[in-house]
């Protein structure tokens, strides 16, 4: 028989709940506020459903209402630069913290009206939920996605699970600032079983990020019991396989919270972050809309009503009463006034319709349809004033000559010396000198603090570089390989993309992303593949592909001075190849949407990029065909040089488009329908593709060669071209 010993931990795992003599404690113009919030959040969302029910709320309303307890507990412990995001059922925190960035200080809420400011709050929320002009985000947010940088909210989130690394990419620009702000996540028992989740705990913890996980346990994911997803139940156990510490707390009871969150940040202040609090509560009504859950069978009425008669507009009001702090005349009176805020607020943005009695919302308030594609990313005004050049601008006398590979961490190494928000993080970077491929080499030396390696969670490492990035940061990413970036494409395309054309098209999404192709090296079907075309998908992203060590320098510097998201395509292919670059410069830019021409010619155009680049120019001299051969550099389809391709086919009157990839994923095909749309008059001959089969390389060194696009299939397709063009 084995010996069985016990396994102990250090790591703190309680319950905290309030007693009497915490609210005697407590300040009562603190507490005549927290009640006025919670007042605020149920009248707010009590009429939100009323709008939902006449039609003037387009897509989903989820209600917040029995849940308040917990975010107006938490609000009170926060200030305004402390940042905090949720998910799409955070009507009730952004409420109560836009509430406490405006109220004045020293406020009595049992006497004082409601300020001008605060009424703003709740019109400009009521209206972005209901998907108007006036709302925080231009209508473009709606119920699920709120955002106000200036009260501490970074934005709330539809994807479960998809804001708590983010969130960690606040608390990490605030311990870089050090400024002594918190981050707050806020996420239901739904999205514990998330991967996400934990990859945000782990990078926390790992990092001592001062954050706080806050699980609002509502019991139901829609409609399926917490029992029914996991086997531990007790949600603040999430935390304690990873040293954080964690508690458990009642989250009907807006006092018990307030002291569980000054615990939270008591731990963070004394002993560093993170910390994980599970707030058990429960939402009254089904996962939208003003029903409940037992009229869609899965909740009995007797279990809604054991927790309504614990509703924490009932708990808390009555406490203060025993207490003394209001009565039932000032209670009402404050009810009065913030039901007249609510009135204002809705009758300012709806109408009853002419002819009838119906509600509508009034037509002036609606976004410009117009503008429906404004603010996908910005116009690069940042870049205004700066050094453009290009490589055949540079005296050959000074310049000299580097590999490719140089280029990148010395891009990178420069980029963090001209600016301290810049940080680069990745798998090994930080690790044998420079990284798998040498990418970050000399980086650690000059600046260990902002060389980041991290755990292998690509989707939870891109969260939290959005998250720095959005909280005034310039996050570098590396992803050791392209593949990988399907396992973070949460974070890339439904987050990092979408960020600020969701949010109103003006807030800044500063993230580089370096992907390393590998095609051709025999790495395999998963570690092979060129994102070109993924990327172009989603045209939030600004898509590079350097193809010589001037372009990588000059690409990454317009790069790292640029609010939107860009991604660098970088073909290990390249890696050893030769380039000039001006000796001791490397402060100058390369445009954004400029192609170059690597090889000009007469005969027919060849659009391409990266390392077809060299292999097309060798294949117009190999088949004798004068090809010009354009090197497009960006490939995102609303920044592709459109002006430098039609002047060339207008030359030319033929168009081929060079690929190395697999045919199904490439950029081609888009660039070859846009091109026939665009180009149609001076084409004399249709236009061909060149790409790689259609399936994936395989590590096989001539299977792999077989599946991959090369010099004789371009020069292959040069012949076909030409020789369609005699006929």
């Amino acid at each position: 028989m084995p010996k069985l010993t016990p396994l102990t931990m250090d790591t703190p795992w309680i319950r905290i709940e309030a007693t009497e003599a915490d609210w005697q404690a407590e300040d009562p113009l603190v507490l005549s506020h927290m009640l006025e919030n919670l007042l605020v959040i149920r009248q707010f969302e009590e009429r939100i459903l009323d709008l939902s029910k006449a039609g003037c709320v387009h897509g989903p309303a989820h209600s917040s209402i029995g849940q308040e307890g917990g975010a107006v507990g938490t609000m009170s412990v926060l200030n305004s630069g402390d940042k905090i995001n949720a998910t799409h059922r955070a009507h009730h925190q952004f409420l109560a913290k836009f509430l406490d960035h405006v109220a004045p200080k020293g406020r009595d809420a049992r006497s004082a009206s409601f300020t001008p400011e605060m009424d703003d709050v709740v019109y400009r929320s009521m209206a972005e939920i209901m998907g108007l002009a006036p709302g925080y985000c231009g209508g473009r947010g709606g119920s699920m996605h709120m955002r106000w940088d200036e009260a501490g909210v970074l934005g709330t989130n539809a994807i479960v699970g998809g804001n708590p690394p983010q969130a960690a990419g606040y608390a990490m620009a605030e311990k870089f600032k050090k400024t002594g702000n918190i981050a707050v996540t806020f996420f239901g028992d739904g999205a514990t079983a998330q991967g996400s989740v934990y990859e945000a705990m782990n990078m926390a913890a790992l990092y001592d990020l001062p954050i706080v996980f806050f699980i609002e346990n509502n019991l139901y994911g829609v409609s399926t019991h917490v029992r029914e997803t996991t086997r531990e139940v007790r949600l603040s156990a999430r935390g304690l396989g990873l040293a954080i510490p964690s508690v458990e707390v009642d989250g009907q009871n807006t006092m018990s919270v307030r002291k569980a969150m000054q615990w939270a940040r008591e731990q963070i202040n004394a002993k560093g972050g993170p910390v994980v609090v599970e707030a058990k509560t429960y939402r009254f009504f089904h996962q939208h809309g003003p029903m409940k859950g037992s009229a869609f069978g899965y909740r009995e009425k007797d279990e809604e009503q054991n927790w309504v008669e614990r509703d924490p507009l009932k708990l808390f009001p009555d406490m203060l009463v025993k207490l003394g702090i209001i009565d039932k005349a000032t209670l009402g009176k404050m009810q009065a006034r913030v039901k007249a805020s609510v009135d204002a607020a809705s009758g300012r943005l709806t109408e009853t319709e002419p002819g009838s009695n119906l509600l509508r919302v009034r037509p002036t308030l609606w976004p410009n349809p117009k503008e429906a594609d404004v603010g996908i990313r910005g116009d690069l005004s940042e870049l205004k004033g700066k050094r453009f050049l290009e490589v055949k601008d540079i005296d050959p006398k000074a310049a000299r000559e580097i590999k490719f590979i140089e280029a990148i961490p010395m891009a990178q190494l420069h980029a963090m010396e001209r600016d301290p928000s810049v940080i680069v993080l990745g798998e090994d970077v930080h690790r044998l000198k420079g990284g798998t491929v040498g990418a970050t080499k000399g980086i650690l030396e000059a600046f260990p603090d902002r060389l980041i390696g991290t755990p292998i969670c690509e989707n939870g490492f891109s969260g939290l570089a959005l998250g720095a990035a959005v909280n005034g940061m310039r996050p570098v990413v590396e992803f050791m390989y392209a593949d990988f970036v399907l396992v973070a494409a949460d974070q890339l395309f439904n987050q990092i993309s979408k960020m600020r054309h969701m949010f109103g098209g003006v807030h800044k999404t500063p993230v580089i992303v370096r992907v390393r192709v590998a095609g051709g090296h025999g790495y395999g079907s998963q570690h092979s593949m060129d994102p070109s075309g993924l990327f172009a998908l989603y045209p939030g992203w600004r898509v590079v592909a350097p193809t010589t060590p001037f372009d990588y320098i000059g690409l990454f510097n317009s790069a790292v001075q640029c609010d939107d998201p860009v991604v660098f395509i970088e073909c290990q292919t390249l890696y050893q190849t030769l380039g000039l670059i001006p000796d001791g410069d490397l402060d100058f830019c390369v445009p954004f949407g400029k192609a170059r021409i690597a090889r000009p010619g007469t005969a027919c155009t060849i659009v391409t990029c990266a390392n077809m680049v060299p292999i097309s120019v060798e294949a117009a001299e190999k088949s004798g065909i004068d090809a010009e051969v354009i090197d497009l550099r960006t490939l995102d389809p609303l920044n592709l040089d459109w002006a430098t391709i039609e002047a060339s086919v207008k030359k030319t009157n033929r168009l081929i488009v060079v690929e190395q990839t697999s045919r199904g994923p490439s950029l081609g095909a888009r660039i070859v329908q846009e091109a026939q749309e665009k180009l149609f008059d001076w084409l004399d001959h249709e236009i061909l593709r060149v790409s790689g089969a259609q399936a994936a390389p395989v590590v096989s060194k001539v299977l792999e060669k077989a599946a991959l696009a090369g010099l004789d299939d371009v020069v292959a397709g040069l012949h076909a071209l030409i020789g369609r063009a005699a006929a």
